[in-house]
């Protein structure tokens, strides 16, 4: 286990002590993550007379999403489904039946954020047949595709895509699919103890309510799990990078790209494929928060650095989700990450005389060999167009990112062909296919 020192310890239980303390939770668990490792665990408040421990179990609400969400990108990785599918192709005779796959996992099919039910946090759950008979055209609020509306419904239909296709629960796809493979044994869709309780704390007075806990139904998928800090912190070690023996490297990676935002170009919360996504001090998190009537919780992963935040709480209200960002600023201060150790690489052949110098007309361009071996062309002034790519069996290479994703460069005898645009190692080079030719510079 990559332990934290003592002093960071301290500084990280004193920020879950005062998060504890004003704002009035029964009790409150968090932990750390680093390097797929459970690195910190803290607990404060009571559950039965005790301190919460690493395996007490709380609600999770929407964080179920995510891992509803990984079983759907299995579904797609296997060619069952399509993330531009409709998804009345597979779960037929709703009003939302040309809403697409992709737009339900990232919460931009524009349906309504609750179902036309009483309320379903608090309240049983009918099952899907009788769900789906309720719907009617008015719970499409917006045009597919227009903006970021959270859906809770739209996790209703994912949640039977997923049973329709696995030919059982939603929750068992899930158990069999991810939480076994990750080692996540406390995480049920009914509470086993140990638990918290969850209450509602009076707004003016020091005294709970309880909540109650039901099963939801075909809403399940939307926020029906119970799990705890230690499986938590799997999941956070999960989405920080180890996915092994659940999703590829590629398609986890695509889970955590910004799909839907909230707030436009200058964005800083939105939407990938089943993960929230924030821009926080130059870290870029991924991961849910959750809430349900009695239970709050939250988790973020930062994949740069491998590192997981989350938290517990059994309350309705109350916990600042400015907690997880404050633990990672407090890790960082005491005990910051250090750089990777620098190691000489070794090339294929051939790709060191691709490096240093080009030119796409009269724009400069650096093209250099990055330690795993794919290539970098970035603009010399920062100014101009750049990707990474990465080789091809066919001796082509693919553009991973930036202005050039998913396009195909292809190298030359004396220069290279970016989706059209030559790329030469003189400013429109002589002898060269350079469209419209290359004339004689001019004093």
């Amino acid at each position: 286990m990559t332990q934290v020192e003592n002093t960071t310890a301290r500084a990280l239980l004193r920020r879950l002590a005062v998060e504890q303390s004003e704002r009035r939770l029964p009790s409150l668990a968090a932990a750390i993550v680093r390097d797929g490792e459970l690195a910190w665990f803290g607990g404060r408040g009571q559950v039965d007379g005790a301190a919460p421990a690493a395996d007490t179990q709380y609600r999770l609400g929407s964080i179920t999403k995510s891992l509803v969400a990984t079983v759907v990108m299995r579904l797609r990785d296997e060619g069952v489904v399509g993330l531009l599918d409709p998804v009345g192709r597979h779960v037929p005779g709703t009003p939302f039946d040309e809403v697409t796959i992709a737009q339900l996992l990232s919460h931009s099919g524009g349906l309504t954020a609750e179902p036309p039910t009483e309320w379903w946090e608090r309240t049983p759950g009918p099952p899907a047949a009788e769900l789906f008979a309720k719907l009617t055209p008015g719970e499409v609020k917006h045009r597919p595709g227009r903006m970021l509306h959270y859906s809770n419904l739209g996790y209703a239909l994912l949640g039977e895509l997923v049973a329709k296709h696995r030919g059982t629960t939603w929750y068992e796809a899930v158990r069999r699919e991810v939480l076994e493979p990750l080692g996540m044994t406390r995480t049920t869709p009914r509470p086993i103890a140990p638990h918290a309780t969850g209450y509602a704390v009076h707004p003016w007075a020091d005294v709970l309510l309880e909540e109650p806990e039901h099963d939801h139904g075909a809403m399940g998928a939307a926020g029906q799990l119970w799990s705890s800090a230690a499986d938590l912190a799997r999941w956070a070690a999960f989405l920080a990078g180890d996915a092994e023996g659940v999703l590829s490297p590629e398609t986890l990676a695509e889970m955590r790209e910004p799909v839907s935002v909230a707030d436009g170009d200058a964005w800083t919360d939105g939407f990938g494929l089943g993960l929230q996504l924030a821009r926080h001090a130059g870290r870029h998190l991924c991961g849910h928060g959750g809430s349900m009537p009695g239970f709050l919780a939250g988790v973020w992963s930062d994949p740069a650095g491998r590192t997981g935040v989350l938290f517990l709480a059994n309350a309705t209200s109350g916990v600042r989700y400015t907690l997880l960002t404050d633990l990672l600023a407090i890790l960082d201060e005491h005990e910051p990450r250090l750089p990777e150790e620098w190691r000489p690489a070794t090339l294929a052949p051939g790709l060191l005389a691709l490096t240093g110098l080009w030119h796409w007309g009269p724009v400069p361009f650096h093209l250099r060999v990055l330690p795993d071996g794919n290539l970098s062309l970035t603009a010399v002034a920062n100014s101009g167009r750049g990707s990474r790519f990465v080789p091809q069996a066919d001796g082509t290479w693919l553009g991973l990112d930036g202005y050039y994703a998913g396009e195909t460069l292809r190298v030359g005898a004396d220069h290279l062909n970016l989706n059209t645009f030559i790329l030469t190692r003189e400013p429109y080079q002589q002898g060269t296919p350079v469209p419209g030719g290359a004339g004689e510079w001019q004093a």
